[in-house]
């Protein structure tokens, strides 16, 4: 069996659906535990169903880079707190934004971007290319395919920091591997399905934080795939 799809079955069968991206109006819980402890929405591809959502998934892709998704939750109820986690924010809420997105870290420049990004939202006609989500400031090629992917369902398989220490540890991609590379193993070698694609990404960053945080060795994946 391909290795990259055999890698999915055991990690599904381990953990089973992950319900991402979390949502702050949804009821459900994490099934696993970690993370965040609200929002997720097992085997419900649906979401998002409002542009709010669409939006709030937007703000936590930008949010939740360089830190944890905890922190990044902290500041997602901070901003609805403060009738702020929305699209129509502007320069005249920027102090408002900085204090309620503290706990994400680089508050000063994430609520700059985050107005930046409001304003292109709200001027957004159509589902955004990669190529004009690459163009915003502060978009790097994460965090456009997490938006992509999550909040637009469109077929981009994310790479984070997790998924590219899972793939080196089982020596399925060369230690100087960049994030195109990767990116493309996971799309060449899967079927073109966007629940697939986020059902795959969150099953990986789930199996990191439990193998990959406190240097234990990967004694699930390592077995099955020697």
């Amino acid at each position: 069996m391909n290795q990259v799809k055999q890698i999915y079955k055991v990690l599904l069968k381990k953990y089973g659906p992950q319900g991402w991206w979390p949502l702050l109006d949804v009821k459900g819980t994490n099934p696993t535990k970690t993370g965040s402890i609200q929002g997720y929405h097992p085997n419900d591809y649906s979401y998002p169903k409002t542009k709010l959502q669409q939006w709030e998934i937007i703000v936590g892709a930008l949010l939740t880079q360089n830190t944890s998704w905890p922190q990044v939750e902290k500041s997602l109820i901070n901003l609805k707190k403060q009738n702020l986690l929305n699209y129509k924010i502007t320069n005249n809420d920027l102090e408002k934004i900085k204090e309620c997105i503290k706990p994400s870290g680089y508050f000063n420049q994430k609520s700059e971007r985050l107005i930046s990004l409001a304003q292109w939202y709200q001027e957004l006609k159509h589902t955004p290319t990669r190529d004009e989500l690459l163009s915003q400031k502060g978009i790097g090629p994460e965090t456009a395919d997490s938006i992509l992917l999550y909040a637009f369902k469109e077929l981009q398989f994310v790479i984070d920091s997790y998924t590219k220490r899972i793939m080196k540890n089982l020596e399925l991609i060369p230690n100087d591997a960049k994030y195109d590379e990767v990116k493309n193993l996971f799309e060449s070698n899967f079927e073109k399905d966007f629940k697939l694609f986020q059902e795959y990404h969150a099953l990986l960053v789930e199996h990191a934080k439990n193998y990959y945080t406190k240097k234990k060795s990967d004694s699930l994946l390592n077995v099955i795939l020697k």
